[in-house]
């Protein structure tokens, strides 16, 4: 044969996601820490990997001890907690045991992509309540569908990525309260919001919460997330969860990054002081609207964003996020909170950018004329 059969048709028309890899001396697109492990972690780890990490042998299929730190912290036990490879890992999961041919997801665009992307990938039926203006949930439509509609799943970003903002509790309850489908509250940002639905997890078995190691604890390189849910819900996801998924060194990393992980309050202290800093600079920009944000980006809406986006990345070395083709965000980018001198430094780009901008527009020149009448 000199063909291959085409894949599932639920693929059709599906893109890819793409995190945009490109270089830049300064990386402020993926929401990422913007510091390594402390020092005191990584000796730690080298130790550990020197004594007794055996990387010939198959890893604890279900992250046992990982799970049971987890669970203690959070005043549960090992069976309410789930271990994945990153969050994505865990999403997969819930969909492909909630979801399918036959069953439903309700997204809340705009918001995480991978949400719509794994209830088509899986054949799920996607239910999309567009999110208002200001990015609030819709409380009228949301509730006023799963009534009509009687979804499988529900999922609710909280602080909702990329636009920051944060679900009313009240509202979240109400959910809860009006269905039995799975409401999975993805938390992936609950250290720079300090907001979590954990306490009401003893009156609605539906509920699930979604973590993450790869934003506060600087993991993203090694793909650690866990889910909180009822027991008989994790027994189901593991019925779907691929065995051995999470290796031998990312378990031992993320099980002494949570041990330690007060030493990480400075870091987040920072982040959210640096997300402070970064609004006040912004809110002075001409033409630029700053979104306010509870987890550790911003998102802001500009004119031409997409080639404020160029401008950045060619001009000055920083990546962003350009989220200025999606529906919902046209004209946005989404900023990460970074380093002190990260901040400082995309501050003075978007200054510059931000004023040639200004003057192009006043004086009916191109802004790359603009920016090279700055430079003579």
């Amino acid at each position: 044969m000199k063909r291959v059969r085409s894949s599932r048709p639920e693929l059709e028309g599906i893109a890819p996601y793409d995190a945009k890899q490109m270089r830049a001396e300064v990386r402020l697109a993926a929401n990422e820490n913007p510091h390594n492990l402390p020092g005191e972690i990584l000796d730690k780890l080298a130790d550990r990997v020197r004594q007794d990490m055996e990387f010939n042998r198959y890893p604890d299929p279900m992250c046992s001890y990982l799970r049971e730190l987890i669970a203690e912290a959070n005043g549960l036990e090992p069976g309410n907690v789930l271990v994945g490879n990153g969050g994505d890992e865990l999403l997969l999961d819930v969909v492909l045991a909630w979801g399918g041919p036959g069953r439903s997801l309700m997204d809340l665009p705009p918001t995480f992509s991978m949400y719509g992307i794994d209830a088509r990938m899986t054949g799920t039926h996607l239910i999309e309540i567009p999110r208002l203006s200001d990015f609030s949930i819709d409380a009228t439509a949301l509730l006023g569908t799963i009534a009509d509609r009687d979804p499988d799943v529900v999922i609710v970003s909280n602080p909702n990525n990329p636009t920051g903002t944060m679900a009313p509790e009240t509202l979240l309850i109400d959910l809860l309260n009006a269905t039995d489908a799975l409401v999975l509250v993805d938390e992936a940002y609950f250290e720079f919001s300090r907001q979590t639905m954990r306490p009401h997890m003893e009156r609605h078995p539906n509920l699930v919460i979604l973590r993450t190691f790869s934003k506060a604890f600087s993991l993203a390189g090694l793909r650690a997330g866990y889910l909180l849910a009822n027991a008989d819900v994790i027994t189901e996801l593991t019925k779907v969860r691929q065995p051995y998924s999470v290796n031998r060194f990312t378990q031992a990393a993320a099980a002494l990054t949570f041990r330690e992980r007060m030493v990480f309050e400075a870091g987040i202290s920072e982040t959210l002081r640096n997300r402070d800093r970064l609004m006040h600079a912004m809110s002075a920009m001409p033409q630029l609207e700053a979104f306010p944000s509870e987890a550790n980006f911003v998102l802001f809406r500009i004119p031409q964003a997409s080639a404020v986006w160029r401008d950045l990345l060619h001009d000055h070395s920083i990546l962003v996020r350009d989220f200025s083709r999606t529906p919902g965000l046209e004209d946005c980018l989404r900023v990460t909170v970074g380093s002190c001198e990260e901040v400082e430094r995309f501050v003075a780009a978007m200054d510059e950018i931000t004023t040639n901008k200004q003057a192009s527009d006043h004086f009916g020149v191109s802004a790359t004329a603009s920016r090279h009448m700055a430079r003579e």
